[in-house]
């Protein structure tokens, strides 16, 4: 896996000598690459028909545990600037990016976050959880960073890039405003969220409910048997009426808590499947950001209230 790391490395940098700063792939719109989906999401709503956006990581893709390809050699060669979250949720790929920054804009998008509103990651100590984009009002925020990027990039694009800018903060401003809404639906003694890995925190944080994952922040981190008794017992001892897959996330673990509980004469049924690490299809309700929160929230409301 090192050998193939450098190999890739060096790949780019061989493909990059020459090269314009301004490839836009004889489109005169800047070529973009971004590792998420939501990420492209931002993208998309700022820079609209000024840009071209490529998501490496598609549905159901997990980027805890996603390795650059040879395909994405050639994307990231090609583009004029690329976005990525950052806080090691792009774990394998961040000694890519590191080379990269030396010979192209390279973004992580979680540094236009205070370090005080992120939250730290309870097994590594100076890392914070990754999953910002639970917290509408805090991935609004970044908003910003990807405007002053594609301005740098494009100074004649700015001020329309400023006014889509504004107009998708309105939006999720608006969004926020509505999940708050939402949850209040649930009773209070009832916000209690169980989910395959600890993706949640910032949702819970931002709209008072309580979250508990069986595995850690990164799908890379291990489990053992005593998680899972400590789990299940706290979903009989707490009544947890429902418990949530997730779309990037083998369902395994989750089924084999739902027969633990059964097991000790407590029913607790799967609430549904949630978009936690990447987005949905495109063209379907959790296809964009917008629609991945309401799908999720919606979801969270019917199975807990």
């Amino acid at each position: 896996m090192k050998n193939a790391l450098i190999l890739f490395i060096c790949s780019i940098f061989l493909l990059s000598c020459g090269k314009d700063s301004q490839t836009t792939n004889g489109t005169g719109k800047l070529a973009v690459v971004a590792t998420t989906g939501m990420i492209a999401d931002i993208v998309r709503n700022v820079g609209k028909d000024s840009v071209t956006v490529t998501a490496l990581m598609g549905p159901g893709v997990d980027p805890h545990l996603y390795k650059a390809t040879q395909g994405d050699l050639g994307r990231l060669r090609k583009a004029d600037v690329i976005f990525y979250n950052g806080l090691h949720l792009e774990g394998k790929m961040g000694e890519v990016f590191e080379k990269l920054e030396r010979i192209k804009t390279v973004v992580p998008i979680a540094r236009a976050i205070e370090k005080s509103n992120l939250i730290d990651n309870p097994v590594f100590e100076g890392s914070y959880d990754p999953h910002i984009w639970f917290d509408v009002s805090l991935w609004l925020s970044t908003i910003k960073e990807v405007t002053s990027t594609l301005s740098s990039a494009d100074p004649e694009s700015k001020s329309y890039y400023e006014k889509n800018a504004q107009a998708y903060e309105e939006t999720l401003a608006a969004l926020h405003q509505w999940v708050i809404t939402e949850v209040q639906k649930i009773p209070e003694d009832k916000r209690l969220m169980v989910t395959a890995h600890d993706a949640f925190s910032y949702f819970g944080r931002a709209y008072n409910i309580e979250v508990r994952g069986l595995q850690g922040i990164s799908t890379l981190s291990e489990f053992g048997l005593k998680d899972r008794v400590d789990l299940v017992n706290f979903i009989v001892e707490r009544k947890v009426k429902a418990v949530f897959v997730e779309t990037s996330v083998s369902e395994k673990n989750i089924n084999a808590i739902v027969e633990g509980c059964r097991q000790k004469g407590h029913e607790v049924m799967i609430g549904g499947n949630l978009f936690s690490d990447a987005m949905g299809a495109e063209g379907t309700p959790g296809g964009d950001y917008i629609g991945m929160v309401k799908t999720n929230v919606t979801t969270i409301v019917n199975a807990l209230k």
